[in-house]
């Protein structure tokens, strides 16, 4: 069962309403049919007008640290568009999620906040190859615009329920992650085309256990962002206690949007495979500034869509002007990165 504030197939009426799809797939451990799923996903999303795609957390392979090494590719940079990645004749054999991603935002005009993926990055100067767990954000151009290694890594211990450490095969990101929808280059030009112009500003993004860390957040509507977006793969221990809490809790904080992507859950095979099952929590989840869930499903596989009214943000934070309110006298918020 879902809920959705738009089920149609017509496009958004006002020009400050715009649709985003979250995308809830079953995650299997053959990449290509992987691949597969998403191009499907993101079809269905296209045919019923959705102008945002977001993916789940580590939809090209297993969620397991033993994993992550055999599915990980080698990720392009900010900036690089198709033909950056043409140049490389092996880059569609080696690193087909990355190519899929980037040819399919062109194909279907589209922006896409890719879910993630492991990325590879090789070793360089005496420093050993690194893996880390990225996002990467696509404009309907094809142009990677946003770029977000996973800064929070998910090690946690609870007992006799479960226990995961990201950090026996990844490495932290080391950078807040932002980019801006009002240009489709992210600093200059139109969005998808002259026609179009996209209402939702200014994005920040991060992944699954960086939702626990309002700093982060505050520091992303700090830089102007009206949306945060949180691909993740909450658990079933963590999952419905604190899912949807913490997406309401940083809807509220940030008087803005809260979008999350979930993988669907899969059922636990009949025998051992190669690497350990995980299940996901699912309940991918659309909320409002003002704390509201205005889009949620279950646990299996679902397009949700739903449209984005932007003018609900200025309203929040017109009506209660927390951030005219701040005491700097007592407290401050201090991004490093600006």
């Amino acid at each position: 069962m879902s809920s959705s504030s738009n089920n149609n197939e017509q496009a958004p009426s006002s020009k400050n309403i715009g649709r985003v799809a979250l995308l809830q797939f079953k995650v299997t451990s053959n990449k290509d049919e992987n691949i597969a799923t998403a191009n499907e996903f993101l079809s269905r999303a296209k045919s019923q007008n959705a102008q945002l795609c977001v993916l789940p957390e580590i939809w090209n392979g297993p969620y397991a640290t033993s994993a992550f090494s055999e599915y990980a590719e080698t990720l392009p940079s900010i900036g690089d568009t198709l033909s950056d990645a043409a140049e490389d004749n092996s880059e569609e054999e080696n690193n087909p999620s990355v190519r899929f991603l980037m040819s399919k935002a062109k194909e279907l005009n589209m922006w896409i906040v890719g879910g993630s993926i492991p990325e590879r990055v090789a070793a360089d100067g005496g420093e050993e190859e690194k893996i880390y767990n990225t996002c990467l954000c696509i404009n309907p151009r094809g142009t990677v615009v946003g770029k977000h290694r996973k800064v929070h890594l998910f090690d946690i211990d609870v007992p006799g329920k479960i226990t995961f450490r990201e950090s026996d095969t990844l490495s932290p990101g080391t950078t807040i992650t932002t980019f801006d929808t009002a240009t489709s280059s992210g600093s200059s030009s139109s969005s998808q085309d002259d026609s179009e112009e996209l209402p939702f500003g200014r994005i920040g993004v991060g992944i699954c256990y960086d939702i626990r860390f309002p700093e982060l957040s505050s520091c992303m509507v700090s830089r102007g962002c009206n949306i945060l977006i949180f691909p993740g793969a909450f658990n079933l221990t963590t999952g419905p206690a604190h899912w949807e809490l913490l997406q309401r809790a940083r809807a509220v904080d940030g008087q803005c949007f809260v979008l999350t992507a979930s993988p669907a859950r899969s059922d636990p095979p009949t025998t051992e495979g190669k690497y350990p099952h995980y299940s996901a929590w699912g309940h991918s989840t659309a909320i409002s500034p003002w704390g509201d869930v205005i889009a949620t499903c279950e646990e299996g596989e679902e397009v949700l869509i739903v449209d984005l009214d932007m003018d609900l943000v200025e309203e929040m934070r017109e009506g209660i002007p927390t951030r005219m309110q701040k005491r700097g006298d007592l407290y401050e918020l201090n991004d490093l990165e600006k």
